[in-house]
């Protein structure tokens, strides 16, 4: 039997050998800004950058009073780039809500979108050089959602002369990132929309990206992060960006759109990509895997993981941050043990999270906020959504707005804030204006 799927990986090997090219995030910085830092970054797990650069772009105009300024977060692999601008004509990853008369509408408002601290395209990261004229690689810190906010509010905004947002906007990681900015700097944040995101990373997505990481890190070209110089973890990236993309649509989409057909009926059965869903999955791990850096992958997949909004997870994290003399990357001191249901159940109740998570998030009692979900997302589902605007009415929030798509609405599952333009957006401009 032939198996061309390793075939393919083996010749790409070879050919990143023998004449490159270098990586494609490498040459994808046209038209950006950069934002350096003008005080050090304490990072929340103890560690500290003592200089670093945010990349960021901009569409519209800042008005007089500097007050209709909309800071744009971003999922886990999107750059700055947003929109087109005639610094970069190519279509950005949100274009079509952005621009006059869309969601965010650009005759209103003056959108900021960065990449985040940790990314590759532009902003500090592991790739980055540091002191030793080396990368970073694996020697770089370990990040927060949090510090990435951080650094956006004490490098761009200030660069920017912005001292208070009309707006923090964002989807999926994005999402987290928003709430972050309303809750760390609610003075500074006028309102919040929060798509497809959470308030704290549940089981299901940690144990998605937990997965994602171990293949990425299996591949042998990965080198605990040291390749730099040399071929970069192709393979295992895009293995990962596969499993990812599973998490990313949903099913109705894909029975629509592919069911159980084959790629080629009239050929025999075979190891490699045989069903269309398997030759969609190729095709999406294969143009992702040299347009993204495997460390900031990691890096902002963990990130992700260790999001949690609760007032206990924030004394837990200032626990570590206080005793930073603990050995780092340990792996924990016991295995897991199997435990009886009963006990695992008592050990955390439905009622004890969510007073948690009120007391966690007391500082948007007051912000106006616009929850946003969809019914057919598997990688943060609705009830996930559900528990934000919940949390925000427990704390006496009286300007909670939700709204959940229906899978006869979208059935984009993850991906409905990319493409479910008019409901996703509509609600947004509402909101903006009110």
């Amino acid at each position: 039997m032939s198996f061309p799927c390793v075939d393919k990986i083996e010749t790409k090997t070879h050919r990143l050998r023998s004449d490159g090219p270098e990586p494609q995030y490498n040459s994808t910085t046209e038209g950006i800004n950069l934002a350096k830092s003008i005080h050090p970054l304490a990072l929340d797990y103890g560690a500290s950058l003592q200089e670093y650069e945010l990349a960021y772009e901009t569409w519209g105009t800042l008005n007089q009073d500097r007050s209709n300024a909309i800071l744009l977060h971003t999922g886990l692999s999107a750059s700055s780039h947003a929109h087109s601008h005639p610094g970069n004509t190519t279509p950005g990853w949100w274009e079509s809500f952005i621009g006059p008369g869309k969601a965010l509408d650009t005759d209103k408002y003056f959108v900021i979108c960065t990449n985040v601290l940790g990314g590759c395209f532009g902003s500090t990261g592991p790739k980055s050089i540091a002191a030793d004229k080396q990368p970073y690689a694996t020697r770089f810190p370990i990040l927060t959602i949090e510090d990435m906010v951080r650094a956006q509010f004490e490098t761009v905004l200030p660069r920017l002369g912005v001292e208070k947002l009309h707006a923090s906007i964002g989807s999926s990681m994005g999402g987290m990132q928003s709430l972050c900015a309303g809750a760390m700097y609610p003075e500074k944040v006028g309102r919040v929309v929060s798509i497809s995101g959470c308030v704290r990373s549940h089981p299901s997505s940690i144990a998605m990206r937990f997965a994602q990481r171990q293949v990425l890190m299996a591949d042998p070209l990965w080198k605990r992060g040291w390749y730099y110089d040399s071929v970069p973890p192709h393979s295992g990236l895009k293995l990962a960006r596969e499993i990812a993309t599973i998490t990313y649509r949903s099913g109705p989409e894909w029975e629509q759109r592919f069911g159980h057909k084959r790629a080629d009926p009239s050929k025999p059965p075979a190891l490699c990509a045989d069903y269309l869903i398997e030759t969609y999955l190729d095709h999406q791990g294969e143009k992702w895997c040299l347009e993204y850096d495997a460390n900031s992958f990691l890096y902002i997949s963990k990130a992700m993981d260790l999001f949690d909004m609760r007032l206990s997870a924030q004394k837990a994290k200032s626990a570590i941050r206080e005793s930073v003399q603990s050995t780092p990357n340990a792996l924990p001191s016991k295995p897991y043990q199997e435990q009886g249901q009963e006990s695992e159940i008592r050990e955390e109740t439905s009622a004890d999270i969510a007073a948690d998570i009120a007391q966690g998030i007391q500082t948007l009692a007051h912000t106006p906020t616009l929850v946003i979900g969809a019914a057919s997302d598997i990688l943060f589902p609705a009830r996930q959504q559900r528990e934000i605007a919940d949390a925000l009415h427990a704390i006496g929030n009286d300007r909670v707005r939700y709204v959940e798509l229906s899978e006869d609405v979208s059935q984009y599952g993850h991906d409905t804030f990319l493409l479910a333009v008019e409901h996703v957006g509509k609600p947004v401009k509402e909101f903006l204006e009110d």
